[in-house]
């Protein structure tokens, strides 16, 4: 089970992912959790940059859906305002929403790179489901109580990949 913990890639945030290296793994479609990794926690809405990045996605031939365990009225917004799908009350790691994302972008699990900053809802969920991993470093300190216990397990994880490079 502790491989699936292991991200296929480490970055320190979206603007850092090799789309060269994507394509050349027979990546097409992308599933992109939002809160801290697209956007910082409290923000509602993307930001300019955000925005461009998502575009030069599509531009480059990428699919995108957004996958989040936060709220439909979240998503929702959020979505309308980059334009593409994305789906609420996800319950990653669970498995149901990385098939419906699947679904929705009409792809293989091969061909599709899950980016994520949290390794036990994100990282988890897309290699359960079959997916290319990618962990950004998340963009905010503000979390959720549950989450900020959990980012103490992710460290132990972290420092045993950069220890062991497992």
């Amino acid at each position: 089970m502790y491989e699936k913990l292991i991200p296929d890639m480490i970055v320190e945030n979206i603007y850092q992912i090799d789309l060269d290296f994507l394509k050349e793994k027979g990546i097409t479609s992308l599933v992109l959790d939002i809160d801290n990794t697209l956007v910082p926690q409290k923000s509602k809405f993307p930001d300019k940059q955000t925005i461009e990045w998502l575009e030069k996605m599509k531009e480059e031939g990428f699919k995108i859906c957004l996958i989040s365990n936060n709220t439909k009225r979240r998503v929702n917004e959020f979505k309308e305002k980059v334009g593409v799908p994305g789906i609420s009350w996800a319950i990653k790691p669970r498995k149901g929403a990385f098939k419906k994302a699947l679904k929705i972008l009409d792809a293989k699990p091969n061909e599709t790179a899950l980016i994520g900053d949290q390794i036990f809802t994100d990282i988890f969920g897309g290699k359960r489901a079959g997916l290319y991993t990618i962990l950004v470093k998340p963009l905010s300190k503000e979390e959720l109580g549950w989450t900020k216990l959990m980012r103490r397990a992710e460290r132990h994880v972290l420092k045993r990949i950069e220890r062991y490079g497992d």
